[in-house]
């Protein structure tokens, strides 16, 4: 099962989670797609939806999804692979003036 890792930025709002390091939290979640590995997230954590994504179900504009490296490039179908073994990271995205 592919594992999601959740920048400290993020990771405050789940304590609960183990800290790999440097403040950031993973878990191991099922999914073949972001949008799968995101709802099994979702499901664990649900006070994390509305901090990564917006009421249409999109990725929000100032959050950043990776898998494996790579990032996620259509953050409103979210229909990425997601391998079995690999990872999805998810960070805040800089912004502003």
């Amino acid at each position: 099962m592919p594992t999601v890792v959740i920048a400290p930025s993020l990771a405050r709002w789940l304590t609960a989670v183990p800290t790999p390091g440097a403040g950031e939290r993973a878990c191991v979640v099922p999914g073949g797609t972001v949008r799968d590995v995101l709802a099994a997230l979702f499901a664990e954590f649900p006070h994390l939806r509305g901090y990564v994504t917006d009421e249409h179900g999109a990725i929000r504009h100032h959050v950043v999804a990776f898998v494996n490296g790579v990032a996620v490039r259509d953050k409103a179908a979210l229909d990425e692979p997601v391998p079995a073994d690999g990872e999805v990271y998810l960070f805040q995205a800089l912004s502003g003036g």
